[in-house]
């Protein structure tokens, strides 16, 4: 099993444990991703105490925020497009053009794909002054709206190997930079995309000027190499199981010497800036999207 498989198998068996998944519907997902049996029902076993109180941290902690969807007051209607991707596939993405871009921004997918949640994101960031474009990393198997059954597309998005995932997410910022010339480029993830915004970075990609990835874990032994770009982690407080990977993440940044900085939102879990998710926390959310924003003011204009 890769690590990004992993990851989604953990990420299950901690949904079964926090009474978001049934067993049964869990045992489905696992058996979908390969696990057999005996080694579904000991990861969930496994993840069935609860976590662990995350320890006290130094990093910056929410304020109060608005509580409503950021940005939605000035979002674009993402586009459908398709561009040329590597080995001559074609790539389907969604698009979202700023009236006056101040730099371009590639937002990577949850492990459901291309949802219009992420699409909500690039119109999002494309309202704030950011054009932005999501690639839809299920391309090659017909996109993310060809399943049915969004447990279909995770499962599918886990026998994907890592480098094929890099390989789109390059074509995917040389597509931005094609449309935002001469404009800086950040990079955007969440979850599943959070651990691939931080594969980016730890697989000597230098066309990024700044990255925020939203509670992804870091790659185990990764160091970030050839990366220029300026990162701001985002993590929940209450989302022990990604931020055990966040002091390898600190310390090869450090190493790296790249601007960073972490924000570590009090009372927030894993996935707690999507809005149509059921660990939504609009006061994290609102207050992460400022920081973000923020971030790339500072480091993309």
């Amino acid at each position: 099993m890769t690590p990004l498989q992993r990851y989604i198998a953990e990420e299950i068996a901690t949904d079964h444990a926090e009474g978001l998944l049934s067993r049964r519907e869990a045992m489905r997902r696992l058996g979908m991703l390969g696990l057999a049996a005996p080694a579904a029902v000991a990861l969930l076993a496994a993840c069935s105490d609860k976590a662990t109180p995350p320890a006290a941290t130094s990093a910056v902690t929410t304020s109060p925020g608005s509580g409503a969807p950021p940005g939605t007051s000035t979002a674009v209607t993402p586009a459908a497009i398709t561009f040329a991707g590597p080995d001559g596939r074609t790539l389907q993405a969604a698009w979202a053009e700023a009236a006056q871009p101040r730099g371009g921004v590639l937002v990577i997918h949850e492990n459901k794909g291309l949802t219009d949640h992420i699409r909500s994101v690039t119109g999002r960031f494309a309202g704030v002054g950011y054009s932005a474009l999501a690639v839809d990393l299920l391309s090659e198997e017909g996109g993310t709206a060809t399943f049915t059954d969004p447990a279909a597309a995770t499962a599918a998005l886990g026998t994907i190997s890592q480098d094929r995932f890099v390989a789109d997410l390059r074509a995917g910022l040389g597509e931005l930079q094609k449309r935002v010339p001469g404009k800086k480029l950040g990079a955007t993830g969440f979850c599943f995309g959070g651990g691939l915004t931080w594969l980016l970075l730890t697989s000597g990609v230098s066309e990024l000027a700044a990255a925020t990835p939203f509670y992804g874990p870091f790659p185990d032994g990764g160091e970030v190499t050839g990366a220029k770009a300026a990162v701001l982690a985002v993590y929940g407080a209450l989302d022990a199981r990604v931020d055990a990977s966040r002091p390898a993440a600190e310390a090869a940044l450090t190493k790296a010497g790249l601007p960073h900085e972490t924000f570590v939102a009090e009372n927030a879990d894993h996935a707690f800036f999507n809005d149509t998710g059921p660990r939504y926390q609009p006061t994290a959310a609102a207050d992460a999207w400022k920081r973000v924003t923020d971030w790339y003011g500072k480091y993309l204009g």
